[in-house]
């Protein structure tokens, strides 16, 4: 649910979500659901990619508290704050999280896919400026085109022996780029290759 740009609604009202789930998913958009701020927390990995709405009157916690939360756990989601009761107090510690937009209810189909492209944009400008992606881009660079060839197949989830076939090469020949490539990114265990791959490799 994580490697490509998704929407993520955190709503209560059963209603809205299906009603956004809709009309996200007329314009192409992935979409994902949740009822409240804790199921999202829960749910939450670096690994997501896309943009939040968020709405900010929930039971338990609410909206901005979520918001806020997420920004000290070093979330990077852009948030699109929606709400049915606006007022510039909301507003103004909304933005101060960073939010990207702040829209009120009945949601406006053409304001809302703007607000989801530009929130797309924000976080493919912020992942290129980040440190750390920039020293993933320098450690991936250095791979042969053997070497990525074999990163793929091993983030698509394949087998020594399947990249074998596929590449047609040795299952030897096959652990051996591997572990070079792995050496290369730094990469500890497949799964952390994996995470690597989600949060700064994968376009």
């Amino acid at each position: 649910m994580a490697s490509e740009n998704t929407v993520y609604i955190v709503d209560d009202d059963a209603a809205v979500r299906d009603a956004l789930g809709l009309l996200l998913s007329l314009n192409g958009y992935r979409t994902a659901f949740f009822a409240n701020a804790e199921a999202f927390l829960r749910a939450w990995s670096p690994g997501f990619r896309g943009c939040m709405l968020l709405d900010i009157r929930m039971p338990g916690m609410d909206g901005l508290t979520l918001q806020k939360t997420l920004r000290e756990h070093g979330c990077r989601l852009p948030v699109l704050v929606i709400t049915g009761h606006g007022d510039v107090d909301s507003a103004r510690i909304a933005f101060r999280s960073q939010a990207v937009d702040f829209l009120e209810k009945p949601l406006q189909e053409a304001q809302l896919v703007n607000a989801i492209e530009e929130a797309f944009l924000r976080q493919a400008s912020d992942r290129r400026a980040s440190p750390a992606h920039a020293e993933y881009a320098r450690r991936h660079a250095s791979l042969t085109p053997r070497e990525r060839e074999v990163m793929q197949l091993v983030v698509a989830g394949r087998h020594n022996r399947e990249i074998a076939h596929d590449l047609g090469i040795s299952v030897r020949t096959v652990e051996v780029h591997k572990a070079r490539m792995m050496e290369k990114l730094q990469a500890a265990t497949v799964a952390d290759l994996v995470r690597q791959h989600l949060q700064h490799g994968a376009e």
